[in-house]
């Protein structure tokens, strides 16, 4: 009968041989339900064999097939080969973790749906005294959305929203959509656009379009604004088109609603479905199994989406690649962008990287010729040009509360021209540190070896880094004195500041803060399309993706902070933000400006950014990195270990560096505490790994791991441990 191998979600690098049941058809890529130990598991098959190495009489059979979702094809099985192998995770925990929670459960999977709704033809324009209604009117004037855009993920306003459609349902004024036509291709792919494309975006798309059928890869390096989206939408249809499915990765969760909402205006006909870890497992679920069925024509999400099963995958898209939140940072820690990379391969269909600031992995990738680079160097609106860069030297300018005169003198002309301003400062809360002149105190987190963050809104100190809170304390707790300052500024100091310079100014703040509900976000964000707020003050959150046609200042506070740090992609990571807030500025006719503050005016970052010469400023740090021995020409892990003591992630870590010997063309270095060293009131410390061939580093890895995994107990039941495989993150 042979054995089947299931793949479980345990932490042990090995498959469990099951014998089959009679009368169940169980095949690679089934969901089965077998015994383990005294407990019962959802497992996945992953190949059947002739025979087990373990004896017969130790072999028990699977108890269940589960048919209620597709079978996993074998491009999806062997996209979980390669990122088990290649991130050095166990295949069973790789396999089963890929799978909507739902799908792991024991519990039967109930019969999924995403509702689309539709005005109906009685629909008024205007449902005066109900402003929740008139949301809900607005956002289907575009067209037709699925139950989780319209009503959102946040269980509080999910509720508010769901009683306020019904209400519209018994009016007559919104009605359920019919589900597009599997059958009808030419449906699904009709696209409408009143966009035209210029010269260069059509230059781009008919390459792009030349490679459909086969892998290719190509890097869309376009500035902002140049129209990178539009040539997203016209290649997916022709891709619908040809009766196959797309695959657009965003790097995060609120990048999705204004994208799914184009995506549905331009594709009215089409069955969408949108992935990320934000949604309700039900929504989740229903979106996974749409995709695996093939009934979803457009698969959007995050990277979790990545790791969807797409059986008749055409495109991959992946928008503004260069983003770190495409690497997980826990679990499987791998990279949504590679993975989707890679994913392209297996399906033997094209993927478009597309990106106004290119990772360095990218560039060189693309300079080497792995990937094709097509270039957008225009913006695609008429008369929209690049804004200005300048930059402020704070050395000698006058400062009023940590903010040059010349950058509030270029918000008040804004002003006075009712137009639109950006001051960007990735930090939030009101200051960094609340300290003691006295005695020079600072409060810190009890649990990370970090600063508490005072926040002005709850009057509290947050760690930023491990969610701890605490009330401000009346007096220093070393020396008593009550005249307690706060260092530093973050958004709400800078609000404070603005909001007493321009008291007749409509000030909105956006943080992770203020965004806690993904829905509120999006409206503060239409608010400022339409012109509700005069000045935006934000972190990175407004950084990428956002289309203000109003805005035309961006003022840029504490940018020297990336400057002066240890981390060598600290560079790269600023000039990314720095180019992408800059891009927010001057997108329509009106001409924009950016003033970026700093003590170093003659960088060459700078220099770099106010040329917009993203091509100069990537050859010196390629060039930089080359003569340091720094990715992309090496290829890194590290191992990261934390436990209650530091001397026992050491001594673990020291234990890691002797099972390593000295290997060939390998680069052990000695294990040392991270920056950080206590978070979340663990201890830890790291150990890096490098090598000039990717495939001897994936080797040693692989055998490395081995003697990690047969550590002594007495080292290894006191320290969480992991490897980390490319690390973006070195703290």
């Amino acid at each position: 009968m042979g054995v089947l191998r299931v793949a479980l979600d345990v932490p042990l690098p090995t498959l469990f041989d099951y014998l089959p049941r009679s009368g169940v058809d169980a095949a690679a890529g089934d969901r089965v339900v077998v015994p383990f130990g005294t407990r019962r598991r959802i497992g996945v098959v992953v190949e059947q064999a002739a025979e087990s190495a373990l004896p017969p009489e130790k072999l028990r059979p699977i108890e269940a097939l589960r048919d209620d979702a597709p079978r996993l094809d074998a491009q999806w099985l062997a996209l979980m080969r390669f990122l088990a192998s290649y991130y050095q995770r166990p295949l069973g925990e790789t396999v089963v973790s890929s799978l909507p929670p739902r799908l792991r459960s024991l519990l039967p999977l109930p019969q999924l749906s995403i509702p689309v709704f539709r005005l109906t033809a009685e629909a008024p324009v205007k449902y005066p005294r109900a402003p929740r209604q008139q949301a809900l009117l607005d956002a289907l004037r575009a067209g037709p959305l699925a139950e989780v855009a319209l009503l959102g993920a946040e269980p509080r306003e999910r509720a508010l929203k769901r009683d306020a459609l019904r209400k519209l349902i018994s009016a007559g004024w919104v009605e359920s959509a019919p589900a597009p036509e599997r059958c009808k291709a030419s449906m699904r792919a009709r696209l409408v656009t009143q966009h035209s494309l210029n010269a260069d975006q059509a230059a781009a798309l008919a390459q792009t379009r030349a490679a459909l059928g086969r892998y290719d890869a190509f890097l869309l390096h376009g500035i902002t604004g140049s129209g990178k989206t539009e040539i997203y939408l016209h290649l997916i249809a022709e891709v619908l088109a040809r009766g196959a499915q797309a695959l657009v990765l965003v790097p995060e969760i609120s990048l999705t609603p204004q994208l799914e909402a184009r995506f549905r205006r331009a594709f009215p006909e089409t069955s969408l479905v949108v992935m990320h870890s934000g949604l309700e497992d039900r929504v989740r679920t229903a979106a996974w199994l749409a995709a695996a069925r093939s009934d979803a024509a457009i698969v959007l999400g995050t990277r979790l989406a990545a790791l969807a099963p797409i059986p008749r995958l055409g495109l991959v898209v992946i928008d503004e690649e260069h983003d770190t939140s495409f690497k997980q940072q826990e679990g499987l820690r791998y990279s949504g962008r590679d993975a989707a990379v890679y994913r392209a391969r297996l399906a033997e269909c094209p993927v478009i990287l597309g990106t106004a600031t290119p990772a360095l992995e990218t560039w060189f990738n693309a300079e080497a010729g792995r990937y094709r680079r097509i270039s957008l160097p225009v913006r695609a609106a008429p008369g929209a040009v690049l804004p200005r860069v300048h930059t402020l030297d704070i050395a000698a300018e006058p400062l009023e509360h940590g903010i040059a005169q010349r950058l509030l003198a270029a918000i008040a002309a804004r002003l006075a021209r009712g137009e639109q301003s950006l001051v960007f400062i990735n930090r939030r809360g009101y200051a960094p540190v609340l300290a003691c002149p006295a005695c020079g105190w600072a409060a810190g987190c009890t649990r990370c070896t970090a600063h508490l963050v005072l926040h002005a809104t709850d009057r509290r100190l947050h760690c930023h880094h491990c969610g701890a809170e605490e009330p401000v304390p009346r007096a220093c707790v070393v020396c008593g004195n009550v005249d307690l300052r706060p260092l530093g500024r973050g958004t709400q100091r800078v609000e404070e500041t603005l909001a007493a310079r321009f008291p007749e100014a409509r000030i909105t703040r956006i943080d992770r803060d203020t965004a806690r509900r993904r829905e509120a976000l999006v409206r503060t964000l239409e608010g400022v399309a339409r012109g509700a707020a005069d000045i935006l003050v934000g972190t990175q959150l407004l950084a990428k993706g956002h289309d203000f046609p109003g805005l035309t200042l961006v003022g840029v506070l504490n940018a020297d902070t990336a400057l002066l740090s240890t981390d060598y992609r600290a560079a790269e990571r600023l000039f990314a933000t720095l180019a992408q807030v800059a891009g927010r500025a001057g997108r329509r006719e009106r001409p924009g400006e950016v003033l970026v503050q700093t003590r170093y005016p003659r960088h060459a970052l700078f220099d770099a950014l106010a040329r917009h010469d993203y091509a100069g400023f990537a050859a010196a740090q390629l060039d930089e990195r080359r003569r340091a021995g720094f990715p992309p020409y090496v290829s890194e892990a590290v191992l990261r270990a934390e436990a209650p003591q530091l001397e026992t992630a050491m001594a673990f870590l020291r234990y890691a560096l002797e099972q390593a010997g000295a290997p060939a063309e390998i680069s052990v270095y000695d294990p040392v505490p991270q920056l950080l060293t206590r978070r979340a009131g663990l201890e830890r410390a790291k150990l890096l790994v490098q090598s000039d061939s990717r495939t001897r580093l994936q080797s040693f890895l692989a055998a490395w791991g081995a003697h990690l995994l047969a550590a002594p107990a007495s080292l290894a039941r006191r320290v969480r441990w992991h490897l980390d495989v490319d690390p973006i993150e070195f703290d």
